[in-house]
């Protein structure tokens, strides 16, 4: 059977106990069009992709930023539902955040540890159900959620939006539905019997995941890390360096009306149009944010010999770790460089006499240091 884009039926509202649910049609089939609009824009994605894959193979030591890519997406998708954790926060230790901001920094820790573990049980697991509730299990593992059956498809009615079933925004399929509708997505993310572009294939995977909304809590946020993962698994994206949490936390009303307009008027054209811009412009910022990272590294190194004279090895030995990690202390520094806290201490005053480091936290003992100018290329 072939689905026609223009043709296509989203599903339908069906009765529950004093609500209405509504049940998404299936996915996996071959989907055609006749929007040439939809072909320039899936063009323009891909080629956009493509810029940002050649773009990451060259630049040396690639995975030193990936990091902060990562951290950046965690800060941006828990944003989304309502945390608070800024990038800075993000990188500090535990030690470091006020305690009445600890519990989004779990959060936002759980999305980094999910998030690696998914990237990393890649290569061993394919993209499925079974690997998106090991990551969901990660993201939910005590925090705000943690009863909300981590690492389980729900087993209960959950809607969005409002305060209840009565004034919920959106109430997705009853539960009884959720693990054929789970496997139907799937098996359309694995189907090599269509010919779907990987684009289009995972922009209606990701529609299809939130409108089921497997988990009782989370799902955003693993919808989100969906796209993500199933760019990596098909070699689309040789690295995880692509997030859209940021193109849809800047019109969030807009991210939210776009995928209503699918459920309420069968408008996965508008959709997808809106989901391929997304990818175009989110691709071209990476590739901006890896311009201005290789070139913030080439100016310092540039300098070190001038600045730093003898401690010029030791110098940039600590400047790769901070492109790891951008908040040390001095003790870190130590162990970084294999220094006595003489000589560490001396390195890291000498970073902050160059503008490479500044001290955040105004003590003479315990103090951490940012390497502001790195982080502030992810906060723009």
């Amino acid at each position: 059977m072939t689905i026609q884009l223009e043709d296509y039926q989203s599903g339908q509202y069906k009765p529950g106990y004093e609500y209405r649910y509504f049940l998404p049609s299936d996915i996996n089939d071959e989907w055609v069009w006749q929007a040439p609009q939809l072909n320039l824009l899936l063009e323009k994605a891909a080629v956009k992709l493509g810029e940002l894959n050649s773009f990451a193979r060259l630049v040396p030591n690639i995975d030193l930023f990936i990091r902060l890519h990562v951290t950046k997406e965690a800060v941006v998708s828990s944003r989304i539902e309502g945390t608070q954790t800024n990038m800075q926060e993000a990188v500090l230790s535990e030690a470091e955040i006020l305690p009445e901001h600890r519990n989004d920094w779990y959060e936002v820790q759980n999305y980094v540890r999910a998030l690696n573990q998914a990237i990393d049980d890649l290569k061993t697991l394919p993209l499925s159900s079974r690997l998106l509730k090991q990551t969901h299990a990660i993201l939910l593992k005590s925090v705000r959620g943690e009863h909300k059956l981590p690492g389980e498809f729900r087993s209960s009615q959950n809607w969005i939006g409002g305060h209840s079933l009565a004034d919920a925004t959106f109430i997705p399929p009853h539960h009884q539905h959720v693990n054929d509708l789970m496997s139907d997505l799937e098996h359309f993310l694995h189907n090599q019997d269509i010919q779907v572009p990987a684009l289009i294939r995972v922009a209606i995977a990701h529609y299809q995941f939130e409108t089921i909304h497997p988990f009782l809590d989370g799902n955003g946020r693993i919808g989100r890390l969906l796209i993500t993962l199933f760019l990596v698994s098909e070699g689309i994206l040789e690295k995880p360096l692509l997030y859209l949490s940021s193109y849809f936390e800047k019109n969030k009303g807009l991210y939210y009306d776009n995928l209503m307009v699918v459920r309420d008027k069968s408008d996965m054209l508008q959709w997808l149009k809106y989901f391929l811009v997304g990818i175009a412009q989110t691709a071209t910022v990476a590739v901006s944010t890896l311009s201005r990272i290789i070139a913030l590294k080439a100016d310092l190194e540039r300098d070190l010999p001038i600045n730093f004279g003898r401690r010029a090895a030791n110098a940039q030995h600590l400047l790769n770790a901070l492109f790891r990690q951008p908040a040390i202390s001095i003790e870190d520094a130590q162990k970084i460089c294999g220094t006595s806290y003489k000589a560490a201490n001396d390195l890291v005053a000498l970073m902050c006499k160059h503008g490479i480091l500044h001290e955040i936290t105004g003590q003479t003992r315990n103090r951490m240091f940012i390497f502001s100018a790195y982080l502030a290329i992810f906060n723009e």
